[in-house]
Formats: structure tokens, sequence, C-alpha cells
């Protein structure tokens, strides 16, 4: 529940919400299901630009994640697809939303590549995430690059939480706004995703 109200943009209610369930389940759930609570925490504090408790809940589940993966217990496997490399691509946003490009770039060194044939949204997503990255740290060579490659991909599905995150990268373009290439990127973005300049 609270990944899905940070999704809808109401962040200091997931906040509330991760924070409750790790309480409730604290010394009952497997770490790695206590360490995604801590990154969905970690991300909902960056969407409300509070860095300090977005890098303590981010430091918690990197902790409980190692301790699952030094253990070898039982946990469910719906919480499989938890790992670094899941924490270090969610660890990008995070640092995105808080507007540390350069924090947010050597994290998305430790992700893992995802095949875009498999992961095709979470692909498009990501090159857009780290796109933005590029763009705060006032690269727009290199962060035009990864907008294209993201919608190359994105214009393939059909997603309302993928748009957002090309909104998010088109809104971080404001300071080149004149630049050819960059009217050209959001001509793009108007026609094949539908998405208003």
């Amino acid at each position: 529940m609270a990944m899905q109200s940070l999704l809808r943009g109401f962040a200091s209610e997931a906040v509330d919400m991760a924070q409750g369930a790790f309480e409730r389940a604290k010394g009952q759930a497997a770490p790695r299901v206590l360490a995604f609570t801590k990154l969905i925490e970690a991300r909902a504090h960056a969407r409300e630009r509070d860095a300090k408790a977005a890098s303590r809940a981010l430091k918690a589940s990197e902790d409980l994640l190692s301790q699952a993966e030094a253990s070898s217990g039982s946990e469910p496997a719906w919480i499989d697809f938890y790992h670094h490399a899941r924490l270090s691509a969610d660890a990008a946003e995070v640092f995105r939303d808080l507007k540390n490009p350069k924090a947010a770039l050597a994290w998305n060194q430790q992700a893992a590549a995802m095949p875009s044939g498999v992961f095709t949204r979470s692909v498009g997503m990501r090159l857009a995430i780290v796109g933005t990255a590029h763009l705060q740290a006032r690269d727009l060579d290199h962060g035009l690059e990864l907008g294209n490659r993201s919608v190359d991909i994105l214009a393939r599905v059909q997603s309302s939480r993928a748009k957002d995150y090309v909104r998010e990268f088109n809104t971080a373009l404001a300071p080149w706004r004149r630049e050819p290439a960059v009217r050209e990127f959001l001509h793009r973005t108007r026609t094949e995703l539908g998405i208003a300049a």
C-alpha cells in the first residue's frame, strides 16, 4: 500500500505506511521483506525532499538486505526480486529526487543491466531517471541521449507511470528549452508518447 500511495503522489502517507509496516513486522518478517519496506520509505522521504530521512532509510534497507543475503533462512517467494541491484536502481531514483546527481549516477553504476526485451517498461523508466540525473549534473548531451533511448523503448508500452518519468525528464530540460535538440526531443515526446511540453 505504501508503494501504491507513493506512486500516486502521496509521499507523506507512504512514509507513514512504510514505517507502520516495518514496526509491525519487525522481529517477525524476513530481513529481505523488512529491507524492502525501508526502501519504499526512503523513496517516499526523497519525494518529500528529506535527504537525511531518505539516507537513513536507504542505509537501513541496505543493512537488512546484507543480513538477508548472509542468512540461509526461508523467505517468501514474492520478495525474490529484491536484491542489491534493485536497491541500487531505486537508490539512483532516490538521489535523483533529492537533486543529488553525483550520488544518483554512482548508485546507477552498481545497478545491474536489465534486458529491454524482458523488462521493457523498467528499462525505459530507468533511462529517464539516469538521463534526468545527467541533466541535473548539467550534462545535456548525455541526458538527451538517454532521454531519446527512453522514448525509443517507452513508445512501445502503454504506461502512465512511465510517462511520469519522461515528464520529470522534460521538466529537467527547462534550462535548455531554446536548444534545437531539446525542442526536437519535446516534440518527439508529444507525438510519440502524448506528453504535453
